[in-house]
């Protein structure tokens, strides 16, 4: 039997800096909100990755124009939090992005608010992680901060592609119909009550998962104490290479604005 060689593809992307409008604000369910940036700026934005990442940059209190990064020592720091584009329209010039409403943080409190017309910084991509498409399963895990990715990895899968899916959310209202043209097998979990980034229900629910033979990839976010743990469980115990794991943390209990990829 030949052996399929699989190789990650990283694409570097021009970074820019954009200042964009709010054109149309969407509530999902009660702990997420679309919305969706318009304007010139956008032309010749690329996100070309399920799960890229750009940095948006919000007004400071008190502030209507987004506070944006220079070269000057002295400004005001950038207001700034790590968000995947959801959805590019390059005809309309129109960036979807999705908002989870917990917490106090400057994020979730500017999209609770959002209405058309208001202004946002843009910078990024700067780059994209193609994973190649020809893998025999494909596991996705992650909790609400997660789900715009994993809602563009279903999306964007080749048809007939088998998918085996774990989504952390609050509780039934927020799941959602997830379109897809995979063989996706999609279990939500209900914190219900418990708080965001408790470990202990995704860990479970990846240790009842059965992975089927073949070569399989896996794709894990969220808090990055529980994505570690997610990530350290398909090392030790499933026998999964490194090379088939893609893992990051998109926030940390007690620090503002963390993101990073886990990797060793």
């Amino acid at each position: 039997m030949n052996h399929i060689i699989r190789t990650p593809v990283r694409v570097r992307h021009e970074t820019r800096l954009r200042v964009v409008q709010v054109a149309h604000v969407e509530p999902i369910s009660p702990e997420m909100r679309r919305i969706t940036f318009a304007g010139a700026a956008l032309d010749g934005f690329v996100s070309a990755g399920a799960d890229d990442h750009v940095k948006l940059f919000f007004p400071a209190p008190g502030q209507e124009q987004p506070v944006m990064p220079t070269a000057t020592l002295g400004e005001v720091k950038p207001i700034a939090r790590d968000y995947t584009p959801r959805r590019f329209d390059p005809v309309r010039r129109e960036l979807t992005i999705e908002f989870v409403l917990h917490g106090e943080g400057p994020a979730a409190t500017w999209a609770s608010q959002a209405v058309p017309g208001q202004v946002l910084g843009v910078g990024g991509p700067k780059g994209s992680f193609l994973i190649p498409d020809n893998y025999d399963t494909y596991v996705l895990a992650g909790d609400a901060c997660a789900l715009p990715a994993i809602a563009r990895f279903l999306e964007e899968m080749r048809p007939g592609a088998r998918a085996l899916v774990l989504i952390e959310v609050a509780d039934g209202r927020e799941e959602r119909h997830l379109p897809t043209a995979a063989n996706a097998k999609i279990r939500w979990l209900h914190r219900d009550g418990k708080p965001a980034g408790t470990p202990d229900l995704l860990h479970a629910a990846l240790r009842n998962l059965s992975l089927p033979k073949g070569e399989t990839h896996a794709w894990l976010a969220g808090e990055i104490e529980t994505v570690s743990r997610l990530r350290s469980y398909l090392i030790e115990e499933e026998g999964l290479p490194r090379a088939q794991i893609r893992a990051a943390g998109y926030w940390r209990h007690g620090a503002p604005g963390a993101h990073s990829r886990l990797e060793d």
